[in-house]
């Protein structure tokens, strides 16, 4: 049995552009921000967001697949800032350049050459192209000609944008012959505990705990209190340019160091048989929370939500299954003995008052997610767990802490 998800990968290039066109290429970037700036402007005016389209390509002077498809993640901006709130409201006075958004064959187009090269044109402004051929990792390079000659991938939607002062090109191509296992074929549930500064992981298979292991991400939740500081400071000094460009970096670090763990988190998962990642729904939880100003900040903040995404799209590539349970006592419940108590945990320390047993709180946690997901998605037993692995962890960057 298996799921019939499509699996949908993101290419990156270096543009090697023709002549002069660079330039022209980096002054589409710039419209491309002003259109999206304006985007954020009338969603939060409380503008009909079905007109918005309409509006923005009146004045953007932009190839219109190219407008629509900038405005379209604008929007998208907002509406996972009302849905998730996992980054601040995004801002419509930034500056600097922002990716030009184009689908394959209106916006964009590439071809193979008989050398092996690849070219593209993109059309960066209406009746202005910008042509060249791509450079990049060879993987890459290999997967994007064989979706040019084979009916197997499915090329789509690409954005051009200058990283470091280089012109870049990110393409997004779907395979649709792979596709996901079906979670109930799995012999194997790894819970996973996201938490402020680390994520704990526990595979369970019906011969009890395979592995553990804590991945320490501390760096994060010091950073986005490092540049929530910054950010304060010029406000209040009224220097709102370089509060968009301490944003930016802000989110760029959060979302780099969160692929890493997200990718640390398939590759140990997958050593285990038919793996299923299973992760708990927090988004109603987070609704819930009021702990205070200050505290509702810290934990609205962390970027739970967008951690999870990540996994789930990178174990799909790699064939693995995700699956979701409810939240409730999965850090309160003992591992072992089953117990539920609020103060059996305290800070990274779980002490069951029932069985006594003792144990790294989020680790136990992890076993409690696994656990749930073997009794909401598989149909087979969870084993007895008279024991636990010692725990082992690692930080953001798999050095080896105990």
């Amino acid at each position: 049995m298996t799921d019939s998800q499509a699996l949908v990968k993101t290419l990156d290039f270096q543009l090697n552009i023709q002549s002069d066109n660079e330039s022209l290429l980096y002054d589409a970037t710039l419209e491309a921000r002003s259109a999206y700036n304006e985007t954020i402007r009338l969603a939060k005016q409380g503008v009909d967001w079905d007109t918005i389209p309409d509006r923005v390509a009146d004045d953007a002077d932009l190839v219109k697949n190219t407008t629509q498809r900038v405005v379209a993640k604008a929007l998208g901006a907002m509406e996972n800032y009302y849905e998730y709130d996992d980054f601040d409201q995004p801002s419509h006075t930034k500056d600097g350049a922002y990716p030009l958004r184009a689908n394959y064959e209106e916006g964009y187009n590439l071809s193979l050459t008989d050398d092996g090269d690849v070219t593209f044109r993109i059309s960066a402004k209406p009746y202005n192209h910008v042509k060249g051929v791509l450079e990049g990792d060879d993987a890459h390079l290999d997967i994007l000609k064989t979706a040019l000659t084979s009916d197997e991938w499915k090329i789509g939607t690409a954005e051009a944008l200058f990283h470091n002062d280089n012109a870049e090109l990110h393409v997004n191509v779907t395979n649709t012959e792979q596709t996901v296992r079906d979670k109930q074929d799995s012999r194997t549930v790894v819970g996973v505990d996201v938490n402020e500064d680390n994520v704990a992981l526990t595979a369970l298979s019906e011969d009890g705990v395979e592995d553990t292991l804590v991945i320490d991400f501390a760096e994060i939740k010091f950073e986005r209190h490092r540049y929530f500081t910054m950010r304060k400071r010029v406000q209040n000094a009224e220097k709102p340019s370089m509060h968009d460009t301490l944003e930016g970096r802000e989110e760029r670090f959060v979302r780099d160091r969160l692929h890493k763990v997200s990718r640390h988190i398939v590759e140990w998962s997958r050593q285990f048989e038919n793996p299923c990642i299973v992760f708990e729904d927090l988004k109603e939880m987070r609704e819930s929370i009021d702990y205070g100003t200050r505290m509702n900040r810290r934990l609205h903040h962390l970027p739970f939500r967008a951690l999870q995404y990540y996994t789930s799209y990178k174990a799909a590539f790699e064939g693995v299954p995700t699956a979701w349970i409810e939240p409730e006592y999965t850090s309160q419940q003992c591992p072992l003995c089953g117990h539920t108590e609020r103060a059996n945990r305290r800070k990274k320390r779980f002490k069951c008052r029932s069985c006594q047993h003792q144990d790294h709180a989020d680790r136990g946690a992890s076993v409690n997610i696994a656990v749930k997901g073997i009794k909401k998605h598989q149909d087979w037993n969870v084993p007895a767990l008279n024991s636990l692995p010692q725990v082992r962890k690692v930080s953001n960057e798999r050095r080896s802490l105990s």
